[in-house]
């Protein structure tokens, strides 16, 4: 019988676990962090966090004069070809070009007003940058990095997905109820379909090229589009805040997902069984970005209010892994071949960890249906306060505040905002203060409080 020797077997196991280690080696997750200003680098090989590239300073600093860096980094575009990253800047109307097997930044263009998402067709050539605020798409050479063309279209376009082929590129709109279907060649729109909701931040195209899916966030829906009759096959109702959506094959089988910020839950749709809802995974908080590793096993998900990326084994059916990342990400992508194997760090600036958020949710003093929740994030000297209230009265003065004290005569001894809801009884907002700490052990106050300002009644306190 022949002998195996002990350094044949551990040679052999080496190279075993090498292999099963180097799967993912050279692709990359990104996110594009709002608050932070900054973008995170994943390595989906060891499921960790690289580091961030900083494009700017974090909020409230750029409230001042804005000189130099980018604000509100926003959406994400990634060339494969290219190995080359494109990252929108809202506050800055710029697109930042980045080398991913360098984590550099080799040039920022700047566009129009209030741009959002970035595409690059599939040969690699152009990049595609919906700018939101203004009505047109700017198209940037891929290799001179300059804008070459605006193509004119909807009101408001909040992001293009290309067909496979290149052929056709879809543009839905935040501002207008429409998908614009436009000749990536000549660049005319051939057909406006209209849609459900004038407010379409997000849209993407099956990797077959038959469908075209887009999220309608205000009504909490999902239209998806056949490519063959550039006709609406069907509108779902995916829930509240209903965020960005993508395609992979699990198991061999077509399926959609959709990250649901107002159930916070990842929606798995079976496409081969008319999208048929097939899974619900429950996820942090405000899931935002979503995107497939390119063998389909994984999905990754940004986590606006938590500012973390959740890992879903897309067999089975779960959260295996929580990653900290940047504040306040909003597009997130998986870069297939991105970056040299040996997970380089270069330009790459570490977490701070005291920068976590946290998430305060407010309960109702009267059983009622309104919803109140705080996102507070640590920024400078002070904290930042993002604000989102429902289904409170509608057109009704609020005074949002933090109290000394413990029982039901609650004082607002600590103004944070004032605000006023809207038709639907709806206020989204923020403001800055001192107020992270309530509620721990050594906190100045108590609890969070919102008190209607003509009862001087109180509505809603943290729990």
């Amino acid at each position: 019988m022949k002998k195996i020797s002990l350094f044949t077997l551990f040679i052999s196991s080496f190279v075993l676990q090498s292999k099963a280690q180097s799967i993912y080696a050279q692709d990359r997750v990104y996110t594009g962090n709002q608050i932070s200003n900054t973008v995170s680098v994943l390595d989906p090989s060891t499921q960790t966090l690289l580091g961030n590239i900083v494009l700017g300073k974090p909020q409230p600093d750029i409230l001042s004069p804005l000189y130099k860096g980018q604000a509100l980094v926003h959406g994400l575009g990634y060339s494969p070809k290219k190995q080359l990253l494109a990252a929108v800047s809202i506050g800055s109307n710029s697109v930042t070009f980045i080398s991913t097997a360098k984590n550099k930044v080799l040039k920022t263009v700047y566009i129009g007003r209030s741009p959002h998402e970035a595409t690059f067709n599939p040969s690699g050539s152009q990049a595609w940058i919906s700018v939101r605020g203004e009505s047109y798409i700017s198209v940037i050479d891929a290799n001179k990095l300059i804008e070459i063309k605006q193509i004119p279209v909807a009101d408001g376009p909040g992001m293009v997905a290309f067909t496979p082929d290149g052929k056709w590129a879809y543009i839905c709109s935040s501002f207008t109820a429409e998908v614009d279907v436009v000749n990536a060649t000549s660049y005319a729109i051939v057909k406006r379909i209209p849609v459900v909701s004038p407010f379409s931040p997000n849209i993407f195209c099956s990797p077959d090229g038959k469908w075209i899916a887009l999220t309608h966030k205000d009504v909490g829906k999902i239209t998806v589009i056949s490519t063959e009759t550039n006709t609406i096959h069907t509108v779902l109702n995916t829930g509240p805040i209903t965020n960005h959506v993508t395609f992979t094959l699990v198991n061999n089988s077509p399926v959609m997902l959709a990250t649901i910020g107002g159930e916070n839950s990842l929606k798995v749709f079976s496409v081969s069984q008319d999208f048929k809802l097939t899974d619900s995974i429950a996820t942090g908080s405000l899931p935002h970005g979503v995107w497939t590793s390119a063998d389909g096993k994984f999905a990754y998900v940004g986590l606006e209010n938590d500012d973390q990326v959740q890992v879903v084994d897309l067999v089975k059916m779960a959260v295996v892994k929580t990653i900290a990342i940047g504040q306040c990400p909003q597009a997130l992508l998986y870069a297939a071949n991105a970056s040299p194997a040996n997970a380089s760090k270069e330009n790459l600036t570490p977490l701070n960890l005291a920068d976590k958020s946290q998430v305060i949710k407010l309960m109702n003093k009267d059983n009622s249906m309104s919803s109140g929740m705080l996102n507070v994030r640590s920024v400078g000297l002070t904290d930042l306060v993002q604000q989102d209230f429902k289904k409170l009265e509608p057109n009704t003065s609020y005074t949002l505040a933090l109290t000394n004290s413990s029982n039901d005569t609650f004082n607002a001894d600590y103004v944070i905002n004032s605000f006023k809801t809207d038709e639907k009884g709806a206020f989204s907002g923020q403001s800055s203060g001192i107020i992270k700490s309530v509620g721990t052990g050594g906190a100045d106050y108590k609890h969070v409080v919102l008190i209607d300002d003509l009862s001087k009644k109180l509505v809603m306190i943290s729990n």
